[in-house]
């Protein structure tokens, strides 16, 4: 699923391309795409013609897209194999096409392709700036809005392992497995570390580890490890070259040269390095 860096590319795409520009038609050609948009099909249409699009927003893995007239925007979640291209708008429609805009000016179309319709999109109505349904998500830790003593509070009053504190979503937004498995790596801490026993040192130095490895994804495009996550441009980003231990079992630590280790966490799975990332001791 795309992770912050990701959404961020693709928000990034759209604030050059299509903020500004006046929706001409609206196009439903599957209906789960807009199934958190209880109205339905017609009305979601409707509603998006003639709103022009006044600037692209996000808040940790979503999207939107804030529209003329009443306090609304257009909402996207991307889920697992979601995209949102521009695309000449006589050019023919992708396989797995679900909505698609059309702009007055003739230009590019806006397309949501989802080969697996996890994805969606949807018209919300704003609450202080973000979509009512995202409301609960905390800010991400690129978001002014971001209070990283108040992180720290929550963190430790948690009781769970660190990992699992940082995919949760309404403590802190945007992280999810790849960027976890290498903000812990870099502020060598094991997944497993209960969130109690860190220090606010070592929470800033974590929070630094996350600003740090996202960053540094933005500037790569993002991590693709296949052709479903692209920009509006269809575009992979490269920062899967720049992994230290996500998808890297057996692989030397590039610190330490350790082997690195694959354990299953959550459904999932958890790199790390032995030597680097102590696990800790269980509790007596």
């Amino acid at each position: 699923m795309p992770e912050l860096p990701e959404v961020e590319v693709v928000r990034r795409g759209l604030a050059q391309w299509v903020v500004g520009r006046e929706i001409a038609a609206a196009e439903v050609l599957h209906p789960r795409a807009i199934r958190r948009h209880v109205p339905g099909a017609d009305e979601f249409t409707a509603r998006l013609k003639g709103r022009t699009v006044l600037s692209a927003e996000r808040r940790g893995k979503y999207l939107w897209l804030p529209l003329s007239g009443a306090q609304e925007a257009l909402l996207a979640h991307l889920g697992m194999s979601g995209q949102l291209l521009l695309v000449d708008q006589d050019a023919p429609p992708e396989k797995h096409l679900r909505v698609r805009l059309r702009f007055e000016d003739g230009g590019a179309d806006l397309r949501f392709v989802d080969q697996r319709t996890f994805g969606h999109v949807m018209l919300t109505s704003l609450a202080g700036g973000v979509p009512e349904p995202i409301s609960h998500i905390a800010p991400d830790p690129f978001e002014a809005a971001f209070d990283g003593p108040e992180f720290a509070r929550r963190l430790r009053a948690r009781h769970t392992e660190i990992k699992r504190a940082l995919l949760d979503q309404s403590l802190i937004s945007g992280v999810g497995n790849i960027y976890a498995d290498e903000a812990l790596w870099i502020a060598k801490l094991h997944w497993a570390r209960p969130t109690h026993t860190l220090t606010r040192p070592k929470i800033t130095e974590l929070l630094a580890a996350v600003r740090t490895v996202m960053a540094a994804a933005l500037h790569q495009g993002g991590t693709s490890f296949d052709s479903l996550y692209v920009n509006v441009n269809g575009e992979s980003g490269y920062f899967d070259r720049s992994l230290e231990v996500y998808g890297r079992r057996d692989l030397p630590c590039s610190r330490c040269g350790t082997s690195i280790r694959r354990e299953a966490f959550m459904n999932r799975s958890s790199y790390s390095c032995p030597r680097c990332q102590r696990r800790p001791r269980p509790a007596h």
